[in-house]
């Protein structure tokens, strides 16, 4: 079963990576694996603020994005069914 840390710890070992401690050295003293921390390392450098949000959480960009991704499906789906509906009863006028 995987490891789950704290929001804190994550936090922690990132920011002992930035005041210069060797990234291999901080995963090697927290015993967590080295590809672990640059991963998180990337995230704190995305998200500054918040850069680990809860399992199943989204940033809020990330959350907006998938939203709007939904929204256009949705709105392609209405507009296919709208030309063959308009194609329906086109042919039926005639």
């Amino acid at each position: 079963m995987a490891q789950t840390y704290s929001i804190e710890f994550k936090e922690e070992a990132c920011k002992r990576v930035q005041s210069g401690i060797p990234a291999a050295q901080v995963a090697r003293e927290l015993g967590i694996n080295v590809n672990t921390l640059y991963t998180w390392m990337s995230r704190f450098k995305q998200h500054p603020t918040e850069p680990f949000v809860g399992s199943g959480n989204l940033h809020r960009e990330e959350a907006e994005l998938r939203a709007l991704k939904k929204r256009i499906k949705d709105l392609e789906e209405e507009n296919e069914f709208l030309k063959k509906a308009s194609a329906f009863f086109a042919k039926n006028l005639k």
